[in-house]
């Protein structure tokens, strides 16, 4: 900043000589008519005082004004360097972690699916067991109800006998008057049951 100061004082020390110098041709040439500039016996003077402005503006460039806008240049260049080397590492980083987080997914998706395989396993196992559990007492009360059904028809046959033994032993006393005693009754239906 001290740096432009001075740079800004020493060109305006220059101008203002400078314009005091044209000041002073200027009213010189007016007072003698025409331009100072195309006088030849001026051009002397002139060119003396471009040189010395000349002069003066490039050793202001090149010691203050340069060397200070190469320094923002090489400063500029530095920060570049450092934000591209810094969206570098931030990229890595980036890449780092998003392949770890694929990892993860993949490890989640994998890890879901073997509980869902092992739920399902456990299911159908509870399943099964649940189901040879109702078989069993299924068959066991159909053999129940086997039994009873054989319990029952044996009682019916037997009842059925003695119903038919009562019955014919009424046809027969109805039909001939005679009385037929039970065990003939009962010799003349195992002999009818044994033609079948």
């Amino acid at each position: 900043m001290r740096a432009v100061t001075a740079l800004g004082k020493a060109y305006w020390r220059a101008a203002l000589a400078g314009t005091a110098m044209l000041a002073a041709g200027t009213s010189t040439a007016l007072a003698e008519g025409g331009l100072p500039q195309l006088k030849t016996e001026d051009f002397s003077p002139q060119l003396f005082w471009l040189v010395v402005t000349f002069l003066l503006l490039f050793w202001v460039m090149s010691k203050i004004a340069l060397p200070r806008i190469g320094e923002v240049i090489e400063e500029r260049k530095d920060r570049i360097q450092r934000d591209l080397a810094a969206a570098e590492r931030l990229k890595g980083e980036t890449e780092k972690a998003l392949s770890a987080y694929e990892k993860a997914l993949s490890d989640a998706r994998g890890n879901a699916s073997s509980i869902a395989r092992q739920t399902r396993d456990t299911l159908n196992a509870e399943v099964d067991k649940e189901r040879k559990a109702v078989e069993d007492q299924l068959a066991k009360k159909l053999a129940d109800a086997e039994a009873s059904i054989g319990a029952t028809k044996d009682k019916a046959l037997a009842s059925v006998k003695d119903i038919a033994g009562d019955t014919v032993t009424a046809i027969v006393g109805a039909l001939s008057n005679v009385s037929a005693t039970k065990d003939e009754i009962d010799r003349a239906l195992a002999a009818s049951g044994g033609n079948k």
